[in-house]
């Protein structure tokens, strides 16, 4: 029987109610199917979890990882418990008993190997496996987790190891659309989209699937549905930009205020100091994003500004202050209250305009940019956060959305 991989995010599984819902999904699979359901903690719990490793100021660990993983436990053993009082052959499985190895990052773990094997193994004895998504193991024995999101990442790693037939992310809304519809209520649904485009909107700040998890799926050409839990509507695939039969210019705009920019001024102007500064970032695991250098008035500095997730903001900072001794920069200013706002599309690369039309936007709302970043397929800038909601409706609406 060919196999698929149906994923549940928190909202999904917040409650009984909610689980004996998701019973009712995975019965209907069952008798065309193996199914693997990779579970979620509840909604909430992993930011509860992380409110203690917080108080105690835990973080990067053993320990955190252990604390982290643990909601995913109670999650797979209550969906097991009742697919089986249905009568549904089923077995609740954390990521060691797969297992899914991992590297040694902990919070930010990548998975090196799935041993299908095994997986193969229990559907001998069963035909649903549930589960935890988020952890795996190193290689040492310690349990890992793969960083916030890491449930999509789980689901699909199994779904490219065991060359499932699709992989189904289910979530609490109906797809991925044009823009947030709590901001945008004309928001539309996007039917089908590339591969390229879920990538760019999940990288910028779309909620909806975890970017590595988009990384993936392209690797191994596995399609993707993104549908929602609650509605038996079908959802948005998520598939290789050849199945588009026409491209839109634009298909999405996305935004992320869960940035903040670093500045550091005053470095001298000389090769290799760039490569000095993000050498820490990339040492202490931290992502960079947008950057801007420009040479001072004097001609002898010069200045970097580049963006981080907020999440990093107070390492970043700990790790260039203790880093100035060999850096010599005359200041340091971090700021979180900057978004980060992009337009996205495959017809972007054959069509000019694109980035005329979304700054002059901009400027007739009177929104100042303070960075930009662009690909083929993506335009990205930098504004302050106060002006988010307005930025995206106005683009929305200008690139006719």
């Amino acid at each position: 029987m060919k196999t698929i991989v149906m994923k549940f995010g928190g909202t999904s599984v917040a409650g009984i109610q909610k689980l004996k819902n998701i019973v009712n999904i995975v019965s209907a699979e069952v008798k065309n199917h193996k199914v693997i359901v990779v579970l979620s903690a509840m909604a909430g719990e992993t930011n509860k979890l992380q409110s203690y490793l917080d108080e105690l100021g835990e973080q990067n660990s053993i320990e955190s990882d252990l604390v982290l993983t643990s909601g995913e436990q109670v999650t797979i053993g209550l969906l097991s418990s009742l697919l089986k009082a249905q009568d549904i052959k089923s077995i609740p499985l954390l990521g060691w008993q797969i297992p899914i190895i991992t590297d040694n990052n902990h919070e930010k773990a990548k998975i090196l190997k799935i041993d299908k094997k095994r997986i193969e193994f229990y559907f001998e004895n069963y035909d649903v496996i549930v589960l935890a998504g988020f952890q795996g193991i190193n290689i040492e024995g310690n349990i890992t987790s793969l960083g916030r999101g890491g449930s999509d990442t789980t689901a699909v790693a199994i779904a490219s190891a065991i060359k499932a037939e699709r992989c189904d992310i289910y979530t609490d809304v109906e797809g991925v659309y044009s823009t947030d519809p709590n901001i945008e209520k004309k928001a539309k649904k996007i039917s089908k989209m590339s591969y390229e485009e879920m990538l760019e909107m999940a990288s910028t700040g779309a909620k909806v699937l975890h970017t590595r998890s988009v990384e993936l799926a392209m690797k191994n050409n596995l399609t993707l549905q993104v549908l929602s839990s609650l509605t038996k509507k079908t959802g948005t695939f998520i598939v290789d930009e050849k199945e588009l039969i026409e491209k839109e210019i634009v298909s999405g705009v996305s935004y992320s205020d869960k940035e903040a920019k670093v500045t550091i001024s005053g470095i001298l102007d000389k090769p290799g100091i760039s490569a000095q500064i993000f050498s820490l970032m990339t040492e202490n695991n931290i992502n960079v994003d947008m950057i801007v250098q420009n040479i001072s008035q004097d001609g002898i500095s010069a200045n970097i500004t580049f963006t981080i997730n907020q999440k990093d903001y107070h390492l970043t900072k700990s790790v260039l202050e203790k880093s100035n001794n060999i850096l010599n920069y005359k200041s340091l200013i971090l700021d979180k209250n900057v978004a980060k706002i992009s337009v996205i599309g495959m017809g972007m690369m054959s069509q000019s305009g694109v980035a005329e039309k979304m700054f002059k936007t901009l400027a007739k709302n009177a929104i100042n940019i303070l960075a930009i970043s662009t690909s083929e397929i993506k335009i990205s800038v930098l504004i302050d956060v106060k002006h988010t909601n307005i930025a995206v409706k106005s683009l929305h609406e200008v690139y006719n959305l």
